[in-house]
């Protein structure tokens, strides 16, 4: 793909997510969680100068990690979410929070920057996983820690494809939830060493689910018709409810 296609990805996914930024800030789901608490505990106390909140969407990695750091940098591609941190972070009273527009497939920052990187719930938007990866293992000191917590996607290839099509149908910027062994591989490529993995469950209540990503009423009707005509397998999998709410599989990937 060339640069002026990556160029109009980015641009695609900012303005999905410009109109949402006010959303993912006050979202529930994205502003607490255990995911978030191993997080926090992660840098407290280890006297971290710079560290990295990539694809800080609404800035909740940024928000507790900014108490125990020199300073975070809330990088993301759009520039609405950017702002409404910065807001946030002002509120707040974190004065150490600073905001970069990038893509995580091409940092603005030199070797070795950062004492540590942090991506939550943001790399299923990534067009290319190999990219983002090699450039947060770049940017990340050889001795740095780095955590990535994401949406992972079921070994079976049926789950998997229904995930992959309601993710998609809801919000159409996704691109794919990969696996914990697609995770480990990519990581492996990176130049990672995996170091500690933790399987979660969250629920996603369906209303506040396709109300925080806008989804028009003729993909909400899809969903919901593609949940009703799920297989047993499919329904039993994501433990899915009469109105539509499931649970997702989500993973900590603890990695230096």
């Amino acid at each position: 793909m060339t640069e002026e296609h990556d160029a109009a990805y980015r641009a695609f996914t900012a303005r999905q997510y410009g109109v949402r930024a006010a959303d993912y800030v006050s979202s529930t789901v994205h502003a607490g969680g255990a995911d978030l608490d191993e997080i926090e505990r992660a840098v407290a106390g280890r006297g971290l100068a710079r560290v990295l909140d990539l694809g800080c969407g609404g800035g909740h990695v940024s928000y507790r990690a900014a108490p125990h750091v020199g300073q975070v940098v809330a990088c993301d591609v759009t520039p609405d979410m950017l702002d409404a941190v910065a807001r946030t972070a002002i509120e707040r009273g974190l004065d150490n929070i600073v905001t970069q527009r990038a893509a995580a497939e091409s940092l603005p920052f030199t070797d070795a920057a950062f004492d540590a990187v942090l991506c939550r719930f943001t790399a299923h938007h990534w067009r290319d996983i190999d990219a983002g990866l090699r450039e947060a293992r770049r940017v990340l000191k050889p001795d740095g820690l780095a955590i990535v917590v994401d949406v992972t996607a079921p070994a079976d290839p049926l789950c998997d494809s229904w995930l992959q099509t309601l993710e998609l149908l809801r919000d159409v910027s996704h691109a794919r939830d990969y696996s914990v062994a697609e995770w480990t591989a990519a990581f492996g490529r990176a130049g990672f060493a995996l170091q500690g993995v933790t399987p979660r469950r969250l629920r996603m209540e369906f209303a506040s689910w396709v109300a925080r990503a806008r989804t028009p009423t003729e993909r909400i009707d899809a969903i919901r018709s593609l949940q009703r005509a799920a297989p047993e397998i499919v329904a039993a999998r994501f433990a899915l409810e009469d109105d539509g709410s499931f649970l997702l599989d989500t993973t900590s990937f603890t990695v230096t």
